[in-house]
């Protein structure tokens, strides 16, 4: 993940987040990586380039579910699990079967 893109979901995670203060950061973009991590190594292909409105709804899920104490945990992992399953299974969100 290249750095521009990290920045711009760092912002927007933070909004998702309601959180203003810079001093949480690092933490913030080291769960974001984890949560590109967790859906291109389940073969999810992510075009960094041109963020799919899909994958930037499941990554800020993942933020939300992974970042402080959320209020509905449950309920954020179903999300988050119900919306990776969706790209793991949709044409153009990974290359299994492609000839």
């Amino acid at each position: 993940m290249n750095e521009t893109l990290l920045t711009t979901l760092l912002a927007k995670a933070k909004v998702a987040l309601r959180v203003t203060t810079n001093a949480f950061d690092e933490e913030i973009t080291d769960i974001i990586q984890a949560g590109y991590l967790d859906l291109t190594t389940r073969g999810v292909i992510i075009d960094t380039d041109n963020l799919s409105p899909l994958v930037l709804r499941a990554l800020m899920t993942y933020v939300r579910l992974q970042f402080g104490t959320p209020e509905n945990p449950e309920r954020l992992k179903e999300s988050y699990s119900e919306q990776r399953g969706q790209l793991m299974t949709t044409t153009g969100y990974t290359n299994w079967g492609d000839d």
